[in-house]
């Protein structure tokens, strides 16, 4: 079975930072000083679902890992 080339999880990521980062000028130009919790709040946010895409991407190697793992025993049972 061939891999898809499109990976769910990097489209995810490139496309939250870039709208924090376009929500955090997008508050400045707005709202000017007065921007600064909310950008702060923004920011938070970003970091956030950074941390919680690395950690789906992390428990999917590992169970694609033990899934791997586990075919390679049962062949080598096998044989």
């Amino acid at each position: 079975m061939a891999r898809s080339t499109f990976d769910t999880l990097r489209a995810l990521a490139i496309a939250s930072q870039a709208l924090g980062f376009i929500l955090i000028i997008t508050l400045e130009t707005l709202m000017g000083d007065a921007a600064r919790p909310w950008q702060g709040w923004t920011l938070a946010a970003m970091v956030s679902a950074a941390l919680w895409i690395a950690l789906v991407r992390l428990y999917r190697r590992n169970r694609a890992r033990k899934a791997h793992d586990r075919r390679r025993a049962d062949l080598d049972d096998a044989t």
